[in-house]
């Protein structure tokens, strides 16, 4: 979900400080929801700033350039290996121990696919019922 603009934050703090003005008005007038109004008036009393809070990244990954080449080293080696399997494999080759999450998204972070292809191709004839 995208921030609302600086402009319409703007708009919101002053129609809020006009005389008389009430919060849930103010919030139908702009269309944002009444807690956006509230946490924005509080922002601004306490900051100053009605602007938005800045992005936060999330965690770092699990895994530095050594252990990726690792990883792939795993993969490479045992490319249909499943991801419980490649965890097992990394903390042998030395890598960290990982759950099954973080060795995905290592894995996808590497651009290896694991999207395996259809063993037998769609029965060409339609099943009767």
């Amino acid at each position: 979900m995208q921030a609302y603009s600086q402009d319409l934050r703007e708009r919101v703090a002053a129609a809020c400080a006009e005389p008389g003005a009430k919060i849930c008005q103010v919030a139908a007038r702009f269309a944002v929801s009444l807690s956006f109004t509230d946490k924005l008036l509080r922002r601004q009393r306490t900051s100053g700033s009605v602007a938005e809070l800045p992005r936060h990244p999330g965690p770092a990954p699990r895994l530095d350039a050594a252990g990726d080449a690792l990883l792939r080293a795993c993969l490479q080696a045992q490319p249909d290996a499943t991801l419980a399997e490649l965890g097992t494999a990394l903390v042998a080759a030395g890598g960290p121990a990982l759950q099954r999450t973080a060795v995905w998204q290592a894995v996808e972070r590497l651009g290896w696919g694991r999207k395996k292809k259809a063993r037998t191709p769609p029965n060409a004839t339609p099943n009767a019922s």
